[in-house]
Order: structure tokens, then C-alpha cells, then sequence
């Protein structure tokens, strides 16, 4: 078996909820359970770091790696969905899993895992522990996917508990309020191990510290002492950050530059420092000079994309993932910071959300570029064009996200702006 006949048999054989949706959610963790006990529970020969929260926990996974490399620890890192190769997802100190263990893990186990009939997400993340397991990783950082209590994830017992903040998504699943929503990412609070809340949400602060006091787990929240100033943006057309760090109002690290652009990187910054106080009270020691290099040096190490990334200069594109109606005002607000003459904005979303979420937030003074990612789940552009017309949005649509694409730069003139979003696959299509 080829990677390519791996991952064609995955696509084809597992349902995968990034591709199809509701049909690939199995609200339980007997799949998981079933398919790390054949292996022998691999998640139990390293530690753990578990990251839920509705928006920020890739790139904090992804910066926390890099700053856990830079101390000269084997990190282990498990994030989803990917954007162009299903490798993204299982790194380790930031190098892609091979192509040849793939297809090798498939063709060990197949014949025992097709009787548990395992999904994409959940065949995945057996393959990551095993995998960190036979690389002699020290620490892995697991990203969840969706929600918490039930993700697929949920079967390790971390030595800290992360959750970044809380909004509104996937609620089919999860729930019509970000109190049911705040319940469901709660479940990862496991008995005695400490937990991390990024930032202070008066809405949900009452339902972590409930689960936190009810599994005796120490509970703090990092934004209670680190704040993240932003002194400048550095390079070209606000493409970096260059931030100073505060805990309890006096400096702690001055002048750190994030690679990672985006303004909304400034409360990831706080849950990531916030994290880094937890783990040295665990002994490992990370200094203010690890932080700072593993900062800088994230994107690069770890293959961090699709966050407030730039493709071009002249015009100036960008592209972000933020999908949900909290990430998308974080990107409307960061748009709004920009110097241009003319807004280009390749859009596309699923028809499994609620797209008047994200469209009623999107600027009326932009040329609209509708498309459909390359999934079952994508929401078909002419409708998508129909449903923005509604927010006098006006643009055009196409069959996919490359003529999106082409189409915008086609169009554009140099001091203009072209944005690519509303969906994590769309984004995929172009980075």
C-alpha cells in the first residue's frame, strides 16, 4: 500500500465529519478506546498537554511546541483538520510523520480495525499516539477537535488542561449557548491534573470552575496576570507582531516577535504564557529567553499556516481560517486596520453552519468572490451569493476556490487588498 492508496482508503472507507459532517460524529469514545487498546494504550508512555476552546488552540498548540523544542524537549504535536496533507495533523519536534508509516499502520492493523469500524478523526488519532509512542516523545501537545467531553482525544490524562475562551460553533453538537458549549470543552477537566483557562468569560467562568472544584483540579486563569501589549506590527503591511509581555502589570519579556500576524494573537500570547507558569511549576524550567525564541521561530518549526497568512504583496492576500461568527469578527476587525484602495473577499463556508453568523459581519464595501470548497460539506456558492445578497453583498460565484482565486487576482490592482476565508477548506485550497 502507496500513501496515496492510504489515504485514499481513508477518505473512502472512514467518514471524516471535516469532509461530510454530521454523518462522521460519533458522540462517544468506545471507538477510540477500543482501537489504542489493540495498540497496547499508547497514550500512556508520554505526557500530555490537552488544548479545547472554540477559537486560538492551534496556534497556541503550535507556539507552545515550538517553545517546548527550543528548551530541547521532543514534543509531540496532534492538531486538526489539516489544510493540504493529512501528515499536517502528527508532528513531532514540528517534522511531518512519514509517508511510509502511514500506509505500515494501515496495513498492520486493518483487519482488526475494520471491526471497530472506526471514523477518520478516530483512526487518526490512534495512529498519533502510537506514532508518538514509537518516536520516544517526551511531551505531546493534543489539540481537540470539537468540543471536549466526547472528542476522540478525551481518552489521555494530561498533566495540564487548557481551554482558550469560548464562543459560539458547531452547535448542532455542542449546543445553542456558549453555557452548554463551556460544559462540553469542561470535559477535558480530568480529576487532580490542573487547568488552564485563557481568558475571563463572565458568561462561563462559573461552569469550569463547577467541573474544576467537582474533579479537584487546581483551576487558574491566565489572563488574571499576563497581558500582551503590541508595540508595533514589524515587516511589510502588519505581516508580524511585536508584542512586550506583562504579568501583574510589571514587564516580563519585552519586544517578542510573533510570526503569527493576526491581532487576535495577543489573547493566544496570554493563555501560552499563562501555560508556560503551569508547566514550570511542574519543574521543566522553560525560560524567558525559550519563550521568546520559540515565539519567534513557531511558524517556521512547526509549519504553522493559515493564521492571518500572506500570500502576496502587490496586491497584498491574506488568508485566515477563522470560521466561526467570533473568528471572523477578529479577522473583520484586523481588515479594518489596513491601508487599501479596493477589498477583494474570496468567500466560502459549509451548509452544515449558519452562514448568517458571518455574513451579516462581513463589509458591505467589498467585491465578493463566493465559492464553494472542494467537499461534500462546502455550501453551494449560487446559494451562498443569494443568502449575502440579503446583507447587500454583492460579488460573483464561482465553481471553486482556485477560480475564486484567480478570478480576485485577475482584478486587483496593486494597492489593493484580497482576502481569502470563511472556511478552514477554502483557506486550504490556497495556501
Amino acid at each position: 500500500m502507496s500513501y496515496k492508496e492510504a489515504i485514499d482508503y481513508m477518505n473512502a472507507q472512514l467518514p471524516m465529519f471535516h469532509r461530510i459532517g454530521a454523518a462522521a460524529y460519533k458522540a462517544n469514545l468506545d471507538n477510540t478506546l477500543a482501537l489504542c487498546g489493540l495498540l497496547g494504550n499508547p497514550q500512556n508512555n508520554f505526557k500530555c498537554i490537552h488544548i479545547a476552546g472554540t477559537n486560538g488552540k492551534g496556534s497556541v498548540a503550535h507556539m507552545l511546541a515550538s517553545i517546548l523544542q527550543q528548551k530541547g524537549i521532543r514534543a509531540g504535536l496532534y492538531t486538526s483538520p489539516h489544510l493540504k496533507d493529512f501528515r499536517e495533523r502528527i508532528r513531532v519536534n514540528g517534522k511531518k510523520i512519514s509517508k511510509a508509516y502511514v500506509p505500515a499502520f494501515l496495513s498492520k492493523h486493518m483487519e482488526e480495525f475494520e471491526k471497530i469500524s472506526p471514523s477518520f478523526f478516530e483512526l487518526a488519532v490512534a495512529m498519533a499516539f502510537q506514532y508518538f509512542k514509537e518516536q520516544h516523545v517526551h511531551v505531546a501537545i493534543v489539540e481537540v477537535g470539537m468540543g471536549g467531553r466526547l472528542d476522540s482525544t478525551n481518552i489521555i490524562t494530561p498533566i495540564l488542561s487548557v481551554i482558550t475562551n469560548i464562543s459560539l460553533d458547531h452547535m448542532q453538537f455542542l449546543g445553542e449557548t456558549v453555557t452548554k458549549i463551556a460544559q462540553e470543552k469542561a470535559g477535558i477537566i480530568k480529576p487532580g491534573v490542573p487547568v488552564l483557562i485563557g481568558e475571563r468569560q463572565e458568561d462561563v467562568d462559573a461552569v469550569f470552575k463547577k467541573q474544576a472544584k467537582l474533579m479537584k483540579s487546581e483551576i487558574s486563569f491566565a489572563s488574571d496576570h499576563y497581558s500582551v501589549v503590541k508595540i508595533r506590527n514589524w515587516g511589510r503591511k502588519a505581516i508580524h507582531l511585536n508584542v512586550d509581555a506583562y504579568r501583574d502589570n510589571d514587564i516580563f519579556i519585552r519586544k517578542i516577535p510573533c510570526p503569527l500576524g493576526g491581532d487576535y494573537q495577543l489573547k493566544n500570547l496570554v493563555t501560552l504564557l499563562g501555560i508556560v507558569e503551569e508547566l514550570n511549576k511542574q519543574g521543566f524550567e522553560i525560560s524567558a529567553e525559550h519563550i521568546k525564541k520559540g515565539i519567534r521561530y513557531s511558524a517556521v518549526r512547526t509549519g504553522f499556516k493559515g493564521r492571518w497568512h500572506v500570500l502576496s504583496l502587490k496586491p497584498l492576500t491574506i488568508c485566515d481560517t477563522g470560521h466561526n461568527e467570533a473568528g471572523i469578527l477578529e479577522v473583520i476587525s484586523q481588515i479594518g486596520t489596513i491601508p487599501y484602495t479596493k477589498l477583494h473577499f474570496i468567500f466560502g463556508t459549509v451548509s452544515d453552519k449558519n452562514p448568517d453568523l458571518l455574513l451579516k459581519h462581513l463589509p458591505v464595501k467589498a467585491t465578493y468572490y463566493f465559492c464553494k470548497a472542494d467537499i461534500p460539506r462546502g455550501l453551494d456558492a449560487d446559494s451562498l451569493k443569494l443568502l449575502a445578497a440579503e446583507y447587500k453583498l454583492k460579488g460573483k460565484s464561482f465553481k471553486s476556490v482556485p477560480l475564486a482565486y484567480q478570478a480576485a487576482k485577475l482584478a486587483a490592482k496593486e494597492d489593493d487588498l484580497i482576502f481569502v476565508g470563511g472556511s478552514t477548506f477554502v483557506v486550504g485550497e490556497v495556501v
